[in-house]
């Protein structure tokens, strides 16, 4: 059984579909990436996943049920993109408060630890910068010890270090047999955590599978080099240059490497790599209809 499933659903708003006729699902103890520009649809997944929305047309089930129903969403974690918190209360207190809703809620010494709120449980939460109170946005997605935990693009605005931290966490709570729904537009966070992955764009899936499908699925290269200049380059497209480091991406890498060896530049430390998944999801988002 699959503890979360779209089966062949359409959602419009007006004339704009933002899913059509849309089939995933994830396993327990497996982590799904849903990736896609703004306005491609993940949220939308996530809302009817979570009961807050009903299907127009086709099924959504949570653990084979309804996830409208609210004993069926006990055992769920949820962290929205947008998060508010009471004015009136302190980090812990939330955290406290959230926890009291369940029967074996999650220890609260280790939210504390894996999201870093010590040094502001005895401060309001509406006081707290962004960074901040998205770290207790997705502590309290973990608070009540959930089966399964929807995270709609969780990390934005937190730095490098609390973003391993929490991935660290998420990989732990999915290594006990946890199961998670992610939405990110860092697909380093996508690669880190993801079992699997379902590209998304203007309501369709262009491609799912593993990380390894994914990036499998385009015939690209990645060819990286210094030098004092970035070449024309036969079959590639230049992606990025920074203080002398070029990035290009390639759709034949030998002819685009004999094209930099015969252009006469100077160049060192020449690598070439298979796609990243980034470089993966651009070019296929790219040639999508």
């Amino acid at each position: 059984m699959h503890i979360a499933e779209l089966q062949s659903v359409t959602m419009a708003y007006g004339a704009v579909k933002a899913l059509d006729d849309v089939s995933l699902a994830v396993d327990e103890g497996t982590a799904l990436a849903v990736l896609g520009p703004n306005g491609a649809g993940k949220t939308t997944a996530i809302r009817l996943l979570t009961g807050l929305k009903r299907a127009q047309k086709g099924k959504a089930r949570l653990f084979g049920k309804n996830p409208r129903s609210p004993a069926n969403r006990l055992a769920i974690g949820v962290t929205p993109q947008e998060a508010s918190f009471p004015h009136s209360m302190k980090t812990g207190e939330i955290l406290d408060f959230a926890r009291k809703h369940y029967p074996e809620p999650a220890p609260r010494d280790e939210l504390i630890e894996a999201f870093g709120l010590e040094p502001n449980l005895n401060r309001m939460a509406v006081s707290l910068s962004g960074g901040q109170q998205r770290k207790l946005a997705v502590a309290l997605a973990f608070c009540g010890g959930p089966r399964v935990v929807f995270l709609d693009e969780p990390t934005t605005g937190i730095d490098a270090d609390s973003r391993q931290r929490m991935w660290r966490y998420i990989q732990k709570f999915k290594a006990g047999g946890g199961t998670i729904f992610l939405t990110t537009h860092y697909l380093d966070e996508a690669e880190a955590i993801a079992s699997q992955i379902v590209l998304i764009n203007e309501g369709k899936i262009l491609k799912s599978g593993t990380v390894d499908e994914v990036r499998s699925a385009v015939q690209v290269r990645v060819i990286r080099f210094r030098a004092a200049e970035a070449p024309d380059l036969t079959a590639a497209r230049h992606a990025t240059s920074d203080a002398g480091h070029h990035t290009y991406l390639s759709s034949d890498a030998d002819d685009s490497v004999r094209a930099l060896v015969n252009c006469g530049l100077e160049f060192r430390d020449l690598e070439v790599l298979p796609a990243s998944l980034e470089s993966a999801v651009t070019e296929l988002l790219k040639v999508s209809p």
